[in-house]
């Protein structure tokens, strides 16, 4: 059984002893631990909490929320919600902060806790240090009886989110239905099975066939929005010979499309596609990280403006663009971040303003995606004993490469002309990960073949 603590957040596996996983008595620990930094940075005693639908959900949820009022916190439950509509209603609540039950992509046996400011973004890297001392030196004390927080629960936020999302500028319900779009969409049985058929329903799409759209947590899939993943929808859409094919993960924050003919119009070309309708009618810098596709980059100067990189993780990434003024950013895993919404990972924002850009175009699905720049990510690992020194060999693959252009924010990124590798460290693991890109899958592959092998050599080197 497995528990993996980090500055993002909270997340293990459900079953076990007390010392196993995401126990009850880790979801106390760890809640109790938050409840006293937002004290402690005297925000105020009211936390918006929220979940997706894995079978898990409800058991911690219960515990979060009592931990929270023997905390002498106030507490908002949503209950079933997506990750983006937690994180609208903080703000919207004035809350001091909010709780996301949900481990995202991660299969049914895991369940998280993920941690949100006031301002409904994840916390810091040094704000997650300073919950995760509290946790570890068990700096928490509970509440005597008349200090005890209140539990209230608010069944409304899918729908003001919704009505948020249709009320931006650059979603045009009008154009949508006119189009007379046929669209499958796979929900994996969690959250997005409440709002997604809703939300296109309000667009005027006119055809809506519901994959796995039953919010009981059993995912009858691994609910990562990946081509592996997705045969299921290809085959639909196909099969009712419709306009795109829509994947969400379980809370929502990811997204993944399909196109006419079954091909995967691959989750990173989900942000270039949003992000090229969006610089067409409002000028501005994009962000995404280190490891996500050069063909942002290619779109964002085709409009004549700026593009940025940051470090891996949504933190860095809002980070990034309210230091650019950014208009469009988010992360090459389908994550879409529109600041004129939220700074948020927003499937349900990115779907809105994809569909409006597609019956804009009046093109196919296909063609829209073959009218971007193609370019193939390899995506790898290298596994390293516990106790390796990751940073150090990060360090001696820079020096080895220091006669080619590099970026040192995040692990290590090389560039190579038009490609590129990146080398990061895990923050959980004894891993190093290794992202290339080409317009050639062959030449993707090789260069990352080429950095295990360096990376393998150093390591028999280091240990001679």
């Amino acid at each position: 059984m497995t528990l993996i603590t980090s500055i993002s957040g909270i997340r293990g596996t459900i079953g076990g002893r007390r010392d196993e996983g995401l126990s009850p008595n880790a979801i106390v620990e760890f809640t109790a631990a938050y409840a006293t930094f937002l004290k402690m940075e005297d925000k105020t005693p009211k936390v918006i909490v929220g979940r997706d639908a894995r079978v898990s959900g409800d058991m911690v949820n219960r515990i979060v929320s009592g931990t929270l009022m023997a905390m002498g916190i106030n507490v908002v439950d949503l209950g079933l919600s997506t990750t983006p509509t937690v994180e609208l209603s903080v703000a919207s609540e004035k809350a001091g902060g909010g709780i996301i039950i949900t481990a995202s992509h991660n299969p049914a046996q895991w369940n998280a806790l993920k941690l949100l400011n006031e301002q409904g973004e994840f916390i810091s890297g040094q704000e997650g240090e300073k919950v995760l001392k509290i946790a570890k030196e068990h700096l928490y004390k509970f509440e005597k009886n008349d200090k005890l927080g209140s539990y209230s629960t608010d069944d409304t936020y899918l729908d003001k989110h919704i009505d948020k999302i249709l009320a931006l500028e650059l979603v045009d319900k009008a154009v949508v239905k006119k189009a007379g779009f046929s669209v499958v969409i796979d929900c994996v049985n969690s959250s997005g099975s409440l709002v997604l058929p809703k939300l296109l329903q309000e667009l005027g799409v006119e055809t809506i066939h519901e994959l796995h759209c039953t919010p009981d947590g059993r995912f009858p899939h691994n609910p990562e929005p990946l081509p592996e993943n997705l045969s299921s929808l290809s085959n639909e859409v196909k099969f009712h010979k419709a306009d795109l094919g829509i994947s969400v993960d379980p809370d929502v924050d990811r997204l993944a499309l399909v196109s006419e003919d079954g091909s995967f119009f691959g989750e990173e070309y989900t942000l270039v596609a949003v992000a090229d309708y969006v610089l067409k009618n409002t000028p501005g810098s994009t962000v995404s990280n280190l490891s996500s596709t050069r063909a942002l980059k290619d779109i964002t100067e085709k409009h004549g403006s700026r593009h940025f990189a940051s470090a891996v993780g949504e933190v860095n990434v809002v980070k990034m663009m309210k230091e650019q003024n950014a208009v469009i950013g988010g992360e090459g895993n389908g994550g879409i971040i529109f600041p004129e919404l939220h700074y948020g990972r927003d499937a349900l924002v990115g779907v809105a303003l994809f569909l409006t850009y597609l019956a804009k175009t009046g093109t196919k699905c296909s063609q829209l995606r073959n009218s971007y720049p193609d370019y193939f990510i390899s995506k790898n690992k290298v596994q390293l004993v516990e106790g390796a020194d990751t940073q150090g060999i990060l360090k001696q693959m820079q020096e080895k490469y220091q006669h080619l252009p590099t970026n040192e924010l995040d692990g290590v990124k090389i560039d190579f002309d038009n490609d590129w590798v990146h080398l990061r460290r895990s923050n959980t693991e004894p891993i190093i990960r290794i992202y290339a890109e080409s317009e050639s899958q062959n030449t993707a592959e090789n260069l990352a073949k080429k950095m295990i092998e360096d990376i393998r050599a150093l390591l028999q080197e280091n240990n001679s």
